[in-house]
């Protein structure tokens, strides 16, 4: 059973999954995109709480120093991109890279867990069930994911292109609100 605190926890770092993920299902929303997504979401929101309470304190104070600037540029690169081809023609739409492959699915994984990264290392030192809570967290953030992706999808549908435009605008918006945080 899920403890209240844990419970926020998880939709606090879910939050920034959603958010990625609306952004995604405005561009693409085939089952295997969720999937990919929603799997790669939640897998590193459960595995960055255990690496950060591996890492330790030592290693957390680099990473919370240059995590978000790295999260912040990839995410800032990927808002821009969406924004622009959403300006683009519809040929240019349809080439368009697919966000949940490759290299473009490791950096939206990445840069949405680093906040899991912190808090795996505060729940170690709270004694918290770190495996339980890790768990939690990462089936939260897969759920929200797929949530978020057909949310996208739905809205793209009722308003085009210009849905992209929003996506990206949300990846610009998160990607400065890991570094004023």
């Amino acid at each position: 059973m899920i403890d209240v605190e844990t419970f926020f926890i998880a939709l606090a770092l879910g939050c920034d999954a959603f958010a990625v993920g609306l952004g995604v299902g405005t561009r693409c929303c085939a089952p295997r995109q969720v999937f990919r997504l929603s799997f790669h979401f939640g897998l590193f929101q459960f595995l960055m709480p255990l690496l950060g309470w591996y890492l330790g304190l030592n290693l957390i104070a680099t990473a919370k120093t240059w995590g978000p600037w790295i999260a912040f540029a990839l995410l800032l690169f990927l808002g821009l991109k969406m924004i622009y081809e959403s300006l683009g023609s519809a040929e240019k739409n349809v080439s368009s890279s697919d966000p949940t492959r490759g290299l473009t699915l490791v950096v939206l994984s990445l840069a949405t867990s680093m906040d899991a990264l912190g808090v795996g290392f505060s729940l170690g030192i709270l004694g918290r069930a770190l495996l339980a809570s890790a768990l939690w967290i990462g089936i939260t953030a897969g759920f929200m994911t797929l949530v978020a992706m057909k949310m996208g999808r739905r809205l793209s549908e009722r308003f085009g292109r210009r849905i992209g435009i929003v996506g990206g605008g949300i990846l610009v918006v998160i990607a400065f609100k890991l570094v004023n945080s």
